[in-house]
């Protein structure tokens, strides 16, 4: 990390819908916002653009649901149509009260509802529709680096954040959900700290750290800003994706 971090909202972004260039409007929305794109800079991009611009619609009136997804929308008091969605994006439900379902998403986030949304996206009230992740995060985060660079001559490092509950602490904070370009964890065991003391276990887990900064410039309601300019990270330069992120499920005290 530099002296200084500056976390610069792009504002004005139109809505996006299913296909859009994110990587163009991107880059439009800089020149709108009098910025250029500068080696070491960084994009926080909200899983729900990404999601939209790959499609990853469902509508609720083409889903017919299952033996297990009927069972389970009686005990957690949802529609069962939108229990099967949440099933099918899952490995595993872990808990279940009425009002949420904690599950293993099939790329492995432990979270709720299989990260499935209804906010912020247009919908029909005769058929609603249901807005998933997106296939593979750490894949749209790295083709959106490749397009941007295409583009600028920049290659910035991306995270795309989402909003997580956590097991110990009420409220969401954003995390890292797909990284390109950067280690989205510093180890820091054997470094020494103030007095010599050698760290054991610290690890920072730099990318969520962002994400959770840049969620909260970005708003969780009618603030129309999915993209925040990071400058002055400085972190490391990989190609590993978001996966170092994800605790072993040996490790996990929860499960």
């Amino acid at each position: 990390m530099t002296a200084r971090l500056e976390l610069l909202p792009l504002v004005g972004m139109p809505l996006v819908e299913p296909g859009d260039d994110l990587a163009a409007l991107i880059v439009a929305a800089l020149a709108d916002n009098a910025l250029e794109l500068g080696e070491g800079d960084l994009f926080v991009v909200a899983q729900k653009i990404v999601s939209k611009s790959e499609n990853r619609y469902v509508s609720l009136s083409s889903v017919i649901p299952g033996a297990a997804a009927l069972a389970l929308a009686g005990e957690v008091c949802k529609d069962p149509r939108q229990v099967e969605v949440i099933l099918r994006e899952s490995r595993e439900v872990l808990r279940a009260r009425p009002g949420v379902v904690i599950v293993e998403h099939r790329n492995g986030y432990v979270h709720a509802n299989a990260g499935i949304d209804r906010s912020n996206i247009a919908s029909d009230a005769d058929d609603p529709r249901l807005l998933l992740l997106p296939e593979d995060p750490d894949a749209s985060a790295a083709a959106l680096r490749s397009a941007l660079f295409e583009l600028t001559g920049v290659a910035p490092q991306v995270i795309i954040n989402d909003s997580f509950g956590r097991a110990w602490r009420n409220g969401t904070v954003g995390v890292a959900i797909g990284t390109a370009g950067l280690l989205p964890l510093k180890n820091q065991i054997g470094e020494r700290d103030l007095f010599g003391n050698v760290l054991e276990v610290t690890e920072a887990a730099v990318a969520d750290e962002l994400a959770a900064a840049a969620s909260l410039v970005m708003g969780q309601a009618a603030e129309a800003v999915p993209v925040v300019l990071v400058r002055g990270a400085a972190l490391a330069k990989a190609e590993t994706g978001s996966r170092a992120l994800l605790r072993d499920r040996a490790m996990d005290l929860f499960r």
